[in-house]
């Protein structure tokens, strides 16, 4: 074959050259260098037969196979590039500092779960070094007598509790959970710098501790300025404080993929190592600094506070790049609002008995971007507000959007659905939350009444509450070690959250019977000494202490865990503020609960059961009636528990079946 000969052979194969894995513009290339070799081979006249049309006509021809050739390269490294990043990046959500999706090696885990463990270690020892030892502090300085000491103390402990509510809707509904712990700790710092500052420049100008005592003889009464601005310092430390802490409990939380198996795991092993940081901070604080405040060092043991505090706020920030974000999901009171109204408008309307009947919004997500919910038949007055009155209205789409308060989606409907479904858990909770209560305030006046000596050593009253401590830290790891494996070989399941509620709660009415038995020893070694009340060791109370520790593991630990699994994706933080209002409750109602117990037995001039002087009184009754409204209690929770129905999500994609096991 001569050399013109074939290149025109070479230009009329073109077409048939085979799809090659290279983009269309080499193609191109190479159909336009070989008609032009043809036309410089052939020259004149057999160059005019192939024209430059028919050289175009053949790029033409190819272009096609050439773009579908792109195409299926193109869709093939996107199906790649898909894979990739669901190997990669999280999918519950989760946003990166920048809102990008976040790469799962590069963000969240245990390094961030670490920091915020650290940071919560610092905040509790720093407000427990105001918490543990506040009713002393009302005694000793503000010159209270005992009853009314523990009443401050306990609204003291509610109101810091309470803040946990507005601090949990401010964080889910608007600030974001990141931007909430800033915020809050920041307020906490102030208070707490406020605080000592106040008490440097008023403490030496009314109290005397220069024998290193701590009787009320040293204190004159502060004056109402000084009070007030004491009193504004610390209730300022409880807004920050108690503002803070469902925020941290949920973003902490948030670091860990709940539809990756291994970090679901993490995320529950993480809800236990947070009450063991909480504790370790408290360890400090009842030993060091009630050590210190005991000794009259008050100043000191609130400026130690201060540094803790700000050591736990550059803590967290380190971590400001590392962590995992969610978005703030809207106004959760106005979203119940709207279930509530359009349920009541809609009252007169049938309700379908199929639930896809239903109004649902498109796609996998609801309005606020957080995962849908499956229908429930509880509480089937709220679905009147997912009923479609005019089906008409819908079918324009997204342009036609409806009016949200006579018309809400199934899935805003279920999340009302799950606050009423935990609030009679919550309620359960209060009682037990009274007897916890007992730990920061009569526990402590018990122990001022006993012989505090220890050889040489004086153990502050305040001080036996280390082994509260140690309860709750031995006994996570002995339940995540040892119980639930031991119960998964046994039974081949662990016991489910409210039934370690219920041991929680039998744990509890243990150690309030526990500690009326002491009382009665106490008082059976009563002696007329001003200084040591009665003869009976301090460490009688360790195994009081320990069971509300043990107890507490099976209660409170558990409730958050519960309360954050069963609540959807934009009320997590109320799921941990509920567990903390649980203590606000029960602070509150110890108060109420003393203040009736003073009022009725002290009729007739009788010292009644909580005296100044409990040699005089009968604290053991009080703590059997604790004990018997406990175990009323768990009766009523038992109940309410058999009758519970867990919520559901619905999962799309990878992972669902995970998750939605996870939650029944």
């Amino acid at each position: 074959m001569s050399s013109s000969a074939a290149a025109a052979w070479n230009c009329k194969s073109l077409s048939f050259l085979p799809l090659l894995p290279r983009p269309s513009h080499h193609i191109d290339q190479q159909a336009e260098d070989g008609c032009k070799s043809m036309h410089h081979s052939f020259g004149g006249d057999m160059a005019a037969q192939i024209t430059q049309d028919d050289c175009s006509m053949q790029i033409a021809e190819q272009a096609p196979e050439a773009t579908a050739l792109e195409r299926g390269q193109g869709q093939g490294q996107q199906l790649e590039d898909d894979l990739y990043a669901a190997r990669t990046t999280t999918k519950d959500g989760s946003v990166d500092w920048n809102g990008r999706r976040c790469l799962r090696h590069k963000s969240g885990g245990w390094l961030a779960g670490f920091l915020m463990l650290l940071n919560q270690a610092l905040v509790t020892l720093a407000a427990n070094g105001i918490g543990t030892n506040l009713v002393m502090f009302m005694a000793v300085v503000m010159k209270l007598d005992n009853a009314d000491a523990a009443n401050h103390a306990n609204n003291w402990a509610g109101t810091t509790y309470v803040f946990s509510i507005l601090g949990a809707l401010v964080s889910d509904s608007y600030w974001g959970r990141y931007k909430a712990c800033i915020i809050f700790q920041l307020i906490f710092l102030a208070g707490l710098v406020e605080l000592s500052i106040s008490s440097h420049l008023f403490l030496h100008k009314y109290c005397d501790f220069g024998d290193g005592g701590r009787r009320q003889a040293n204190c004159r009464s502060p004056t109402k300025t000084e009070a007030l601005i004491l009193y504004i310092s610390i209730y300022q430390i409880a807004l920050g404080n108690g503002a803070y802490q469902p925020a941290i409990t949920t973003f902490g939380a948030d670091q860990f993929d709940e539809s990756d198996r291994k970090e679901r795991k993490s995320k529950t092993a993480f809800f236990g190592y947070f009450f063991v940081a909480n504790n370790l901070g408290s360890l400090v604080s009842v030993t060091v600094l009630s050590y210190i405040e005991d000794h009259g060092r008050w100043v000191l043991a609130f400026w130690i506070s201060t540094g803790a505090a700000f050591l736990g706020v550059v803590l967290f920030a380190v971590g400001t790049l590392r962590y995992r974000h969610f978005m703030p999901n809207g106004n959760a009171i106005l979203s119940v609002c709207q279930v509530i109204v359009a349920s009541i408008k809609n009252r007169r309307v049938k309700t379908p008995q199929l639930a896809e009947d239903l109004y649902e919004v498109d796609g996998n997500h609801s309005k606020n971007g957080a995962r849908k919910m499956q229908h429930t038949p509880d509480y089937r007055c709220l679905d009147k507000a997912a009923v479609i009155k005019d089906p008409s209205a819908l079918s324009a789409g997204d342009h036609h959007s409806p009016e949200p308060w006579s018309l809400c989606a199934v899935t805003q409907v279920e999340e009302v659905k799950c606050i009423l479904r935990l609030v009679p858990i919550w309620l359960c909770s209060i009682l037990y939350s009274t007897a916890y209560s007992q730990m920061s305030s009569v526990f402590i006046e018990q122990a001022e009444a006993m012989d505090s000596s220890l050889s040489k050593f004086k153990i502050p009253p305040a001080g036996v509450s280390v082994f509260e401590i140690v309860g709750v830290t031995s006994f996570v790891f002995i339940y995540r070690f040892c119980i639930a494996k031991l119960c998964s070989k046994i039974l081949s399941q662990e016991p489910t959250e409210l039934q370690r509620m219920g041991i929680g709660l039998v744990m509890s009415t243990v150690a309030m019977i526990t500690s009326g038995l002491v009382e009665q020893q106490r008082l059976k070694y009563a002696t007329k000494d001003v200084e040591t009340p009665s003869s009976l060791t301090i460490l009688w109370q360790i195994p009081q202490y320990m069971l509300i520790g043990a107890s507490e593991v099976f209660m409170y630990v558990t409730m958050t865990e519960f309360f954050n699994d069963q609540l959807p994706d934009g009320l997590k933080s109320l799921g941990s503020a509920l567990s903390v209002a649980s203590m606000s409750a029960g602070n509150y109602t110890s108060s109420l609960l003393v203040t009736l117990v003073t009022a009725i037995t002290s009729k007739g001039g009788q010292a009644g059961w909580i005296p100044q002087d409990l040699n005089k009184g009968h604290v053991d009754r009080f703590f059997f009636v604790i004990a018997a409204l406990n175990a009323v209690d768990l009766l009523v929770f038992v109940v309410f528990a058999k009758r519970y129905r867990h919520a559901s999500l619905i999962e799309s994609g990878a992972g669902a079946d995970e998750k939605g096991a996870g939650l029944r």
